[in-house]
This record gives C-alpha cells, structure tokens and sequence, in this order.
C-alpha cells in the first residue's frame, strides 16, 4: 500500500504530544531518555542508488530501533532529491546512481535520524497545510491536529468577513505561543484582510516566525513579540490588542505525563511548549484572564488542548471569567474533544 504524504505525516505525529496519542501511562514505553549513541555505517566506498540508499537505512533503523524507519529513510532521500515523497520520484531517478557528494548528504541526515533526531529537524523543514515552514530544535514542531485549528479559526473569520459590510473589513489575530509561526502564518496566507500579532517566551521561536514570515513574503503583516504572556500581560495587552481572535496551542500536557513522551520529543523540543503545570492548565488560564482585555466585541478564544481538558475549562471559566461563554468543543479527526472555543460577551 502507498503511504501518502498525509498519511505518513499523521503516523509520523501519532507519537507526538496530547493524551491518548500513543504517549504511554506514567511508566510509559519510553522512561529512559539517554542519548542514543548508535554508530552509523560508512559511506559506501562503490556508487549507489537512492532506492538501495533508502533499503540499506531503512534496515539500519529498524535494527537501531529508530522509529518508522521505512518512512524516515524514503523522506530524507526523497528531500535531497528535491521531492517530498519517495512515490513522487519518477522510477528512473530511483535507480540512478548517487553522486559521491549526494550519497555522503545522505549519510549525514541518516546519522543524524540514527541518533533520535525528529526528522522534520534532520530535514529542516515541514509542511503545514499549504506552506513549507523551515524547522530547527528545540522550537516546538506542529501537528497535524493544530492544522484542523487553523480550519476552524479560518471558517470564523472568513464568516465574519461576508457578514460585516465592506470586503475590505480588517480581521485582527493573536497567536500565544507562535513557535515555528505555522498558525499566524496559515490564517494570514489563506486571509488575506488579516493583520496578526504573534507572541513566544522563546528567543528560538520568535526567530523561527521571523525567518518563515520572511520566506513567505507575510511579514508586513504579521508583528512578532518575545514576550512571555505569564510574566509580563501588561505588555501583551499594550501591543496585542483589540483583536477579532486569539488563537493558541499551547502547553497543555500534564506535567506527570512529561516522563511518557517519546525520547526523540523529550530530547530535542523545548519542555516549556509541551508542560503545562500539574493540570495542563497553567498558560491556559493565563490567556483566558487576559482575553476579555484583549478581544474585541465578541472575538473569540480558539484554543487545541488536551481530551481532557474542555469540561474543565467551561467549569473553570463559568467560575473565574465572566465576560467569557463557553461556546463549543470541537474533536478532531480521530474524534478526541481537542478544541475549545469561547466568546466574549460583555
């Protein structure tokens, strides 16, 4: 069976971040977070081909214990042969045989998949819906769920744009957490009325969104803070408002699940974008104090967050934020409740 690009990149995340997404119980699979110190094999002295480049890692892998090795060996070939799948590749280039040069690439990327690197770090680049975003460690790589997060915040706002009167009513968005820039830079592509403010307590994160906005060509529209909004709300609420959204994936693990996550994840990307607090809800309850002083008249919070949480937060924002209504739960394509939405209202 062909493994589509889409396919292979849900497996590929199935491992990654949120209850019930294979992370384990508190002894979990993965416990031990060593460093894997697995020597490569040399670089071929003869020529070789892509498809017996790809068959020799993918054995290698597999004995190594590297997960989806198949997968992994076709992506990192097929990346330097400048395509994004292994099937997309026409048979002929398959069977050629590699440049000296090309081959020992091959080998580096390998080594470093040999060694637990993610592979959207060994390859330094992912896709996000219809952008190709640049990826670098520690700075939190997305999923696909946060990709149906997107969908949801942009059928809103394309809403409100045939609603309101004129076309060329300006929409105004806050990301918290923007990472790698993927949700800013997706709303603003696909919405072409939308200004946006993105946020990051992470140096390596802001910088990331800035070199992705550049690339893009979105960066007139996209202004990006380092400012962490636990520490300094004054200073969100100065730059980052009113906005019509507020939109966020932010660290929504419990922190006893940290332990469970997969060794390359617990490895290579920043802690602070995965842990949140003993409930998973401590960046969470931050952002809904601040979203009524933030939103404008009946913007909305659009949040992805862990199965467990949307009870939790409608309780907790009954109790604590009066100006905001619960509005839904979304689930997500496995049908996990993943994405609360609330709404201000006074």
């Amino acid at each position: 069976m062909v493994l589509t690009l889409t396919m292979w990149r849900r497996s590929l995340c199935a491992s990654f971040r949120g209850f019930g997404c294979r992370i384990g119980g508190p002894k979990g699979i993965w416990i031990s977070h060593a460093v894997r110190t697995c020597s490569a094999p040399a670089v071929p002295a003869g020529r070789i081909t892509a498809l017996q480049a790809v068959n020799l890692w993918k054995r290698y892998f597999q004995e190594k214990g590297v997960t989806e090795p198949e997968q992994s060996s076709q992506y990192i070939v097929a990346h330097l042969l400048g395509a994004k799948t292994i099937e997309s590749l026409e048979a002929e280039r398959l069977t050629e045989f590699l440049s000296r040069e090309k081959t020992e690439q091959v080998w580096k990327l390998c080594t470093r998949r040999l060694s637990g690197m993610p592979v959207q770090y060994v390859i330094e680049e992912w896709d996000f819906r219809d952008l190709t975003l640049k990826m670098r460690p520690p700075v939190f790589i997305p999923r696909p769920e946060t990709e149906e997060l997107v969908e949801l915040v942009l059928a809103d706002l394309q809403m409100k744009t045939e609603t309101q009167a004129g076309a060329d009513t300006e929409l105004t968005c806050l990301e918290v957490g923007c990472g790698s820039g993927a949700i800013s830079l997706s709303l603003l592509k696909s919405l072409h009325q939308l200004k946006a403010f993105a946020l990051d307590r992470s140096q390596d994160a802001v910088a990331l969104t800035t070199e992705n906005a550049l690339r893009l060509r979105l960066q007139d529209r996209l202004q990006i803070y380092h400012i962490d909004v636990m520490r300094d709300a004054e200073t969100v609420l100065s730059h980052c408002s009113p906005v019509s959204a507020l939109v966020s994936n932010p660290p929504y693990l419990f922190s006893e699940d940290m332990t469970a996550l997969e060794p390359e994840i617990f490895r290579f990307e920043d802690h602070a974008a995965l842990d949140g607090g003993k409930d998973g809800l401590k960046v969470i309850k931050q952002i809904l104090m601040l979203a009524p002083q933030i939103l404008s008249h009946h913007g909305r919070v659009y949040l992805e967050v862990d199965p467990r949480h949307p009870p939790l937060i409608q309780q907790w924002v009954e109790v604590n934020v009066e100006e905001l209504q619960y509005i839904e739960t979304r689930h997500d394509i496995t049908g996990r409740p993943r994405f609360c939405i609330l709404q201000k209202e006074k």
